[in-house]
């Protein structure tokens, strides 16, 4: 008997869906602590969560015999994901079960702003009657800025165009045609939040919007403007938004996710002296057909995974079976880092990937597309969309409108034993960048943006383009001699323009000083640091 134990409050439904599964035990324990949790964690095979659980490296290492964890809902900053994937857990969620309750809270948060709701209910409550003084603003012909344009975001569009609304977006993943299709017209962060007269979020909590709304971004908004937050804690620097409510930076914010839940009672936006401000428990998920869905969709796919295999929602297992995976996994490690690269080389700039292509060329052509494909587009869309992965890459890129397909060469077209032919386009122009497997499963950087190269990967690299002059290269390596950086290999090629590209190898992590010296050479065009944590021993 295999048994699964529902750490958090769920809807007994997800019990029963569970118990429907013969061979499969239940125990719902919500208010256990977290050492409590982790004393008894080695008994199951199976755990079942939503935000309040913390799945640590500690409680996945005391999980002896766990195989999967449950996650009912969207968000899984709360699970440590890369110990799950090294201790064989597989972690799940259900991207689609609070989709429209969360949309429909963020409009609920909105217009609670907009008119004052909360402080003039309890000034009412109170028995006082100030209708003067909470006179609000219509939602009508305002402008409504989002930061991500994900499901929940575009659900949010649609019910903001139905109350008139313009819509304003910042989102490098969402395609010109698909921003069309949901009538949304794509901006610059700088311009959204110059233009807004509401400010909503709906992106996930990564390192690069981590704080995407801080102290800077308030001094940019209108004074007018009102701040509704329903994603993710953190995204919003918490104690810049005390401030910016105080000194009357922005008119009004509608908060429902924070850095750290519950609040604690010394939180800066719980201070009295912070006005014009709703908040609300994390309830973007809290309606009762909500809790419903989630807790039947995610019983039934632990019960299906831990009963007969079904992996559904996985954010850290690739569909392959054991044969393709041993077959494909060269080539999959080079997919990877084909698209780590890529990403890593777009990090610094403001173009928006409008299409992905992969080409396989030689006898890779006889290889399946689809998990090359996968690997890829995660790789490439992960450090701004943390949830992204094997499973859901290729449908997250749908949802944004991004263009990706993949095709193969023969080996006679090819001119290669074997290459994996990575293009990215970009708006107005392409990177691409090629790969090929060599002896022992290993593989190497074959070209950049055309132009060949015989590249291997190290965990930390240094990409600089420069003007082609005399001394450039003497130049870049005093810089790393006087900073005591050891040069592990140093692959340079000209360009036709007039330019040079060179990757540089070095045996340790690229600090942001070493990175500022560099761009303030004579002649330097561009520099980016380059890593890649799987060749890390």
């Amino acid at each position: 008997m295999m048994r699964v134990l529902i750490s958090d409050t769920l809807s007994e439904t997800a019990q029963h869906t569970l118990a429907s599964f013969e061979t499969i035990a239940v125990d719902y324990k919500p208010d256990l602590s977290a050492s409590a949790l982790g004393d008894v964690i080695g008994e199951y095979d199976g755990l079942i969560i939503r935000s309040a659980t913390r799945v640590t490296r500690d409680l996945l290492r005391a999980g002896t015999r766990l195989r999967v964890v449950g996650r009912a809902g969207i968000g899984v900053d709360n699970i440590d994901i890369p110990t799950a994937t090294h201790c064989g857990v597989v972690v799940m969620n259900t991207p689609s079960g609070n989709a429209v309750t969360a949309a429909e809270h963020t409009l609920a948060m909105m217009l609670a702003a907009a008119r004052n709701i909360a402080a003039a209910s309890a000034s009412t409550r109170a028995g006082r009657w100030e209708k003067s003084s909470f006179v609000g603003v219509e939602l009508e012909g305002k402008t409504l800025g989002l930061i991500g344009v994900g499901k929940i975001g575009g659900l949010v569009v649609k019910k903001a165009l139905a109350l008139g609304m313009r819509i304003l977006a910042y989102d490098p993943y969402l395609s010109e045609a698909r921003a069309t299709e949901l009538e949304v017209a794509l901006v610059d962060l700088e311009t959204l939040f110059a233009s807004a007269d509401f400010l909503s979020l709906h992106t996930p909590a990564t390192a690069e919007t981590l704080g995407i709304v801080d102290e800077a971004a308030f001094r940019r908004m209108r004074p007018s403007a009102i701040l509704v937050n329903c994603a993710r804690g953190g995204l919003v620097d918490e104690s810049a938004l005390a401030a910016a409510l105080i000194a009357g930076e922005i008119a009004a914010a509608a908060v429902d996710v924070f850095t750290e839940e519950p609040l604690p009672s010394s939180h800066p936006l719980l201070g009295a002296d912070v006005p014009h401000l709703t908040l609300t428990p994390h309830l973007g998920a809290s309606t009762h057909e909500a809790q419903e869905k989630v807790a039947v969709e995610i019983a039934n796919q632990v019960g299906n995974f831990l009963v007969h295999g079904t992996v559904t929602h996985a954010l850290n297992m690739p569909a392959l079976t054991q044969a393709e995976a041993k077959r494909l996994a060269p080539f999959v490690a080079l997919a990877r880092d084909l698209g780590l690269m890529a990403s890593q080389l777009n990090r610094d700039t403001a173009d928006p990937i409008t299409s992905v292509e992969l080409v396989l060329e030689g006898t890779a052509s006889g290889l399946p597309q689809a998990p090359l494909l996968q690997t890829v587009v995660a790789e490439l869309l992960r450090p701004s969309l943390a949830a992204v992965n094997l499973v859901n890459a290729l449908q997250i890129a749908e949802d944004r409108g991004l263009g990706v397909a993949s095709r193969t060469v023969s080996a006679a077209a090819s001119g290669f034993q074997n290459r994996l032919f990575l293009r990215v386009g970009l708006a107005g122009r392409e990177r691409s960048i090629a790969g090929s497997v060599i002896f022992s499963g290993h593989h190497r950087i074959v070209a950049l943006n055309g132009i060949a190269l015989e590249l291997r990967l190290t965990p930390h690299m240094i990409y600089i383009r420069n003007r082609d002059i005399p001394g450039q290269i003497g130049r870049i390596g005093m810089v790393l001699g006087d900073r005591g950086v050891n040069i592990a290999g140093f692959q340079h090629a000209r360009v036709a323009t007039g330019e040079a590209i060179g990757v540089i190898s070095v045996d340790e992590p690229v600090t942001a000083d070493l990175l500022s010296l560099l761009r303030s050479l004579e002649g330097v065009v561009r520099v980016c640091p380059l890593h890649f944590p799987s060749l890390v021993s």
